[in-house]
Order: structure tokens, then sequence, then C-alpha cells
């Protein structure tokens, strides 16, 4: 008895686990898509459209944008010693690059809400590595 009520709780536990897994991943998937969007209203101008830092305004410009694919990420916003973690990116997007010792050039993004902003980093991760 006391092993078959074992093996229920297991299943149930492992049900739930699955749901819970697959609704993240929709949701993962929205957000994603969600930022896609994003990037391409207000970003592809200068980072190109899949994030590779060559949209057309790039051309002109002495410093190049940032190619996502490439994982290079410049600013350790927070001091935590690791550059282009999520709260990295969140500040970077929030503030710009300048009040990081950045290029003037990457404006902020401070109208943005924080599910906008998170939504960003979601692409961004996702296309990460691409290349």
């Amino acid at each position: 008895m006391k092993i078959q009520i074992q093996w229920q709780f297991f299943i149930q536990v492992l049900i739930v686990g699955t749901a819970f897994t697959s609704v993240q991943l929709r949701a993962d998937a929205e957000m994603i898509e969600a930022g896609a969007n994003l990037f391409s209203a207000n970003c592809e101008s200068c980072h190109g459209p899949g994030g590779d830092g060559n949209g057309p305004a790039a051309e002109s410009l002495v410093l190049k944008p940032r190619d996502f694919a490439m994982s290079a990420f410049k600013f350790d916003t927070d001091a935590d010693w690791q550059r282009g973690t999520d709260i990295d990116l969140r500040n970077v997007i929030r503030q710009g690059t300048a009040v990081f010792g950045g290029s003037t050039v990457m404006p902020s993004w401070n109208h943005l809400t924080d599910q906008e902003v998170d939504s960003l980093v979601a692409y961004i991760r996702s296309v990460e590595g691409a290349r």
C-alpha cells in the first residue's frame, strides 16, 4: 500500500512538473516573440535583423553595434565581475551605453516597461550564439 501511494505521488509530481514546463516554454516563446517585435521596431536599424550589428544605420557609425550572436557583451553594469548578465543587458537597454563608459550612440530606452525590457533580453538571448 505504501509503495502504491508513493508511486501515485511520483506520477502526480511528474504530471504537474510537465504541465508547468509546458506552460513555461509557451511563456518563454511568447516573451521571445514580443522581444523580436520590439527589436524589429526599435533596434534593428543599428543591430540588424538578426542582431548581427549590421543594420542599415550601422554603416555610418564609427563604432559598430554589438553582434549579439557572438555573445561578446562589454559591460558589467552591476559590478558583479560578470559581463553580459541579464541585469547588465537590462541596464544597458534602460540607460544606454554612455553611462557605463560606452558610446553615446546607443540611446537609453527608459520609456520601455519592465516586461518590454525583459522580452528584449529574452530575444537577445535567443539569437545569442546563433552563428
